[in-house]
């Protein structure tokens, strides 16, 4: 495998660090310290594809001759956004409101060549059909996995299985919140070699 420059991921996510050690190539984190609220009368896609590409730029200015990684994601359910639910109660409320019910995920992905200014963004679709939860079976969940730091209050890598009743997408690992498929064609278009 072969980088033409050093690769840098632009998130303190473990799992899209995680994700992105599958890919087997050297790169570094750096945190992106950017305002991630919505816009006015934006949507989710727009949302998640402003905020990757402000990442990436954002990290871009520490690091002038990387590939950059921005990646950022929104749950939607209803046409309204969930975030990372941050406590029980919250995440039993979207659990509660997911029951039964597809929940729509985007994921944006950009990829900065800071060098040169090339940018290469794309939103990256996948539905989530859940089962119908019960309240107990919902607070078995958080209680054995406790994904408070996760959009829409689950680990789909881990117990989170348990709750769909089928994944609809053309990229599992953006479910996960970073889209390794699309992300492999970015880094060839920049002149990266995988087997």
């Amino acid at each position: 495998m072969h980088l033409p420059l050093p690769l840098v991921l632009g998130s303190s996510s473990p799992f899209r660090k995680e994700l992105l050690s599958r890919l087997q190539l050297p790169f570094e984190c750096a945190s992106p310290d950017i305002d991630e609220h919505e816009l006015e009368g934006e949507s989710p896609q727009q949302l998640v594809k402003r905020l990757a590409i402000e990442k990436a730029q954002e990290v871009a200015k520490s690091f002038p001759a990387h590939l950059v990684i921005g990646s950022d994601q929104v749950a939607v359910n209803d046409g309204k956004i969930l975030g990372k639910p941050g406590s029980f109660e919250k995440a039993v409320e979207q659990l509660s409101m997911a029951s039964g019910k597809v929940v729509q995920f985007y994921t944006g992905l950009t990829l900065m060549n800071s060098q040169t200014g090339v940018q290469q963004s794309e939103v990256v679709p996948f539905a989530v059909h859940f089962r119908a939860l019960s309240e107990v079976r919902i607070a078995r969940y958080l209680q054995a996995e406790e994904p408070y730091n996760c959009a829409g209050s689950f680990k789909s890598e881990g117990l989170g299985i348990t709750l769909f009743e089928r994944l609809e997408g053309s990229d599992p690992s953006a479910l996960m919140g970073l889209p390794l498929i699309r992300l492999v064609r970015m880094l060839e278009q920049e002149g990266a070699k995988f087997p």
